[in-house]
């Protein structure tokens, strides 16, 4: 079953620095799901922001008074109804961080925010990178994912 994957673009800049935002984001998120045999009827949602909102996030959950690139939000557990469409979480992406970073480490907007977007789809999936073998088993997975999207490693040159 396809994932339904909505996107809320909140900053039309998004459109601007990355026409096919939408369309970049979903095979993000499509391509994590089916990397890890996702099988269920889910849906996931991601907000495409400015980093002032992302600024605002951080601080409001995380209690970080920054902006990040991207933030997930797993929904409980315990919320889900077997043989109800199974909401996996939500998933915000700051724009101007993400194309300071992209332009920092060389990479395309696009190829940074495929990342990006793998990157959140596994922590709404319960993978995490707090512990080193975490890290490790999290970061080759997305590069498992990237590579078959045709990415480069993002992890190489030390870029994260």
């Amino acid at each position: 079953m396809e994932p339904l994957i909505d996107i809320e673009i909140d900053d039309d800049g998004w459109l601007d620095a990355l026409p096919d935002a939408v369309a970049v984001v979903e095979s993000g998120v499509s391509a994590a799901l089916k990397a890890v045999d996702f099988k269920d009827q889910a849906d996931v949602v991601v907000l495409l922001c400015d980093d002032a909102e992302m600024k605002r996030l951080n601080a409001e959950y995380r209690n970080k008074d920054k902006a990040t690139n991207v933030l997930s939000f797993p929904a409980p557990k315990s919320m889900q109804i077997k043989g109800v469409l199974e909401h996996l979480g939500d998933m915000a992406l700051g724009l101007q961080t993400c194309v300071r970073e992209a332009r920092d480490q060389g990479k395309t907007l696009k190829n940074h925010v495929l990342h990006l977007s793998v990157h959140g789809t596994l922590h709404l999936l319960g993978y995490d990178h707090i512990h080193d073998a975490e890290a490790e088993t999290m970061e080759n997975l997305e590069r498992s994912i990237l590579n078959g999207l045709g990415v480069a490693d993002p992890y190489a040159d030390g870029h994260a």
